[in-house]
Order: C-alpha cells, then sequence, then structure tokens
C-alpha cells in the first residue's frame, strides 16, 4: 500500500499566511497540517509515500527530513504549479504507484480513523464522505445509489440531491488507478488539458462502469483548510480530533 500526497499549489485564499510558507506547512494546535497527515497515514500501517511539491518545496522537503528521518518517501516536482490544477500533480505519479494506494490532498485536518474507515472497507475503490453539515457551490458533492457506489461527483452538482462531500482521502485498487492514469495522460498529454480537478477523471470512470464506492466519515472530524477563518477555526477543531499521535 502506497500513499500519494498532493503539495504543489500555492494556496492564493490563504495569503499573507502562504507568502512563504506552503499551505501544508500550516499549523494547528502545535502541528504542521501535513506532520498530522504523515502521522495519521503511519498509524495506519501504511510507510510508503509518493508526495507532489512544488511551490516552495525546498520547505517541504526539510520540514519531512526533520519530522520523519528516514522515511520511505519519493517527490516528484510539478514545476509548472502555477499553472495546472491537481489532476496534473495526480498524473505525475502515474509510474511509480506498484499496487494500492490511497491518495490525500495536502490541506485536511482529519482523524486518522478516516483513513482506518477506508482501508477496512470491502470495497478496494471508495472514497470518504461527510454527510452532516450542508452543502454549497463549493463542495466537491457526490450523488450516490442504493448500494452506496458513487454515480456523480463534482461541484456543479445539485446539493438536495448530493449524499455529502468528497473530502479529498480516496483508496484505489491498482487497476482502477490504471485505468484513472490512462484518463489523465490522454487528458493531459494529448488534449492539454492541465486545469481540471481529478474528480472529472473519476466520473469519466464511472461513466465507463467503473465502481467507487460512498464511505460516511462523519462520526469522525475533518475539515479543508482555504481561508484563514479555516485555519482559525482549525485550531479549536484539532482539540477534538483523536489518534494523531
Amino acid at each position: 500500500m502506497q500513499a500519494i500526497i498532493l503539495a504543489a499549489g500555492m494556496a492564493k485564499r490563504l495569503r499573507p499566511l502562504t507568502d512563504t510558507t506552503p499551505k501544508c506547512l500550516l499549523k494547528a494546535g502545535g502541528k504542521t497540517l501535513l506532520e498530522m497527515t504523515i502521522e495519521n497515514i503511519l498509524a495506519n500501517g501504511i510507510t510508503s509515500f509518493v508526495m507532489v511539491t512544488g511551490y516552495r518545496e525546498n520547505m517541504i522537503k526539510e520540514h519531512i527530513a526533520e519530522k520523519f528521518p528516514g522515511l520511505d518517501i519519493t517527490y516528484l516536482t510539478n514545476s509548472d504549479y502555477e499553472n495546472n490544477n491537481n489532476s496534473y500533480s495526480l498524473w505525475m505519479t502515474r509510474g511509480m504507484i506498484k499496487g494500492e494506494s490511497i491518495l490525500l490532498d495536502s490541506d485536511i485536518l482529519f482523524d486518522s480513523r478516516i483513513i482506518s474507515r477506508l482501508l477496512e472497507h470491502n470495497e478496494a475503490d471508495c472514497l470518504a464522505v461527510k454527510c452532516e453539515h450542508p452543502l454549497g457551490e463549493e463542495e466537491i458533492k457526490v450523488i450516490i445509489d442504493s448500494a452506496n457506489k458513487i454515480e456523480h461527483i463534482g461541484k456543479q452538482l445539485d446539493p438536495a440531491a448530493s449524499f455529502g462531500e468528497s473530502i479529498g482521502i480516496e483508496r484505489f485498487s491498482f487497476d482502477f488507478f490504471s485505468k484513472l492514469s490512462e484518463i489523465l495522460d490522454r487528458k493531459i498529454s494529448k488534449e492539454n488539458n492541465v486545469n481540471e480537478f481529478y474528480e472529472a477523471s473519476f466520473q469519466e470512470l464511472y461513466d465507463l462502469g467503473n465502481a467507487m464506492f460512498a464511505v460516511d466519515v462523519s462520526e469522525y472530524k475533518c475539515m479543508e483548510i482555504d481561508t484563514p477563518a479555516d485555519l482559525e477555526r482549525a485550531q479549536e477543531e484539532v482539540k477534538g480530533i483523536q489518534h494523531i499521535k
């Protein structure tokens, strides 16, 4: 099992906090978001990492070397991070994944049991969903069938018809990831479509009959950090999050 962490972006909505610091190195409760993310992954027995960096990547590498010396991690540099989106960063990992994997955005404050829930799920291809809060236009939403199989994913979905919000933590079988890589390669290499969210490629796989399932993790705390107000709220939220060493 490998963990993919995407951490290339500039996080412009968090300026001026990110003028000199990558978003994943901002702190909540005395630890960086990235430090907590890696701890949560390690706590679930996953020890091999692939990380895509870009903006101020040397700071990220130095931080990991200090906090996790000897960590089995491969870095990939998204040098054009200002002009592409997370689908491009994910595409970059396509030659590095050798089996099952989990994918995480690097800007999430979350309970480690969310990863546990995905790993325990009887379907290898699944993603974590929060269902207890009102949805709007900003969230990546999912619509599911009666068996929790995802039919649609994206920001544009009707909140009233949606099951919940995808929080940016996914588990893939090697077969699913391989098919996803083929779609990303076509879009980026042949169509020069570098500015999509990777969920658009998930949707293409669903439309082709590939199943992915929603796992309700609402009982566990998690939040995405997009704005200074989010980071301020995270200082309180982190106190209620368990299983962070």
